[in-house]
């Protein structure tokens, strides 16, 4: 498990690395909201998230049982199918569709959420330079 800085609130966010290890974000429950959501900052750009994602993805790998690539996609582009980008954004998930928020912000599901489910103690996650998979602990 990686070992991750912060406590998860906006004041002190979860510090985070990609899968690779080759960008740095920040991630935070924001409560004040109903239902609450995870904020993912990378750089200037603010993604949120449903808070839930962290459930029913964990939920669906435990299901799932295997290795499953991670994916990561722009909200604009297609997710490679049997990924967890692409169902992060699937009709057939709890939620319907889009775990992300804003639009045109609610893509790269899989590039950010993993990360925190690993750090949190949910999923083992790979760490090669591509192609990363993650698995429900």
């Amino acid at each position: 498990m990686t070992k991750v800085k912060g406590k998860g609130t906006k004041e002190s966010p979860w510090e985070l690395l990609t899968a690779p290890g080759t960008s740095a974000y920040t991630m935070h429950k924001d409560d004040s909201k109903e239902p609450a959501i995870l904020v993912c900052t990378v750089g200037k750009t603010v993604l949120h998230y449903q808070w839930r994602c962290i459930d029913d993805l964990h939920a669906m790998l435990k299901i799932h049982g295997d290795w499953m690539e991670l994916g990561g996609a722009d909200e604009q582009k297609p997710a490679k199918e049997g990924t967890v980008e692409a169902w992060g954004r699937a009709t057939d998930n709890p939620v319907g569709g889009w775990y992300g928020l804003k639009k045109g912000f609610r893509g790269r599901f899989g590039v950010y959420v993993p990360p925190l489910m690993e750090a949190l103690g949910l999923a083992e996650l790979e760490h090669n330079p591509k192609n990363n998979r993650m698995k429900a602990k």
